[in-house]
C-alpha cells in the first residue's frame, strides 16, 4: 500500500500475523525451497485475516479522492521505475 504524503491520519494495521520459522531462511540466490511447514503457517495466517477491511477500503476512497496524492500515471512511472531497478539482494557480495 502507498501512503499519501499529504495526511498525517494513516491506517495503521492492527495486528500483522507472526509466523515462526524452524529453522533459519538460507541467505543468497537461489535460497527460496518449498516447506511444507511454512505454507502452512502462511496459510493459517492468511485465514485469520479478513477478506475485506473496511477501514482500508475507507482509506482508499479518501486517497482516491484527494487531489494532492500522486495520479495514476506518476503511480505508473514509479511502479516501472521499481520494476526496472535491480534487486540488490540478489548482488554477489
Amino acid at each position: 500500500m502507498i501512503n499519501s504524503t499529504s495526511s498525517s491520519d494513516r491506517v495503521l494495521r492492527p495486528e500483522a500475523p507472526v509466523l515462526h520459522a524452524k529453522s533459519p531462511a538460507p541467505a543468497g540466490p537461489g535460497a527460496d525451497r518449498f516447506s511444507p511447514e511454512h505454507t502452512a503457517a502462511l496459510k493459517g495466517a492468511l485465514a485469520q485475516q479478513p477478506a475485506v477491511r473496511p477501514e482500508v477500503v475507507a482509506r482508499g476512497r479518501e486517497l482516491a479522492a484527494d487531489p494532492s496524492y500522486p495520479s495514476p500515471e506518476i503511480l505508473r512511472k514509479v511502479g516501472e521505475a521499481i520494476l526496472r531497478s535491480p534487486d540488490l539482494s540478489e548482488q554477489a557480495d
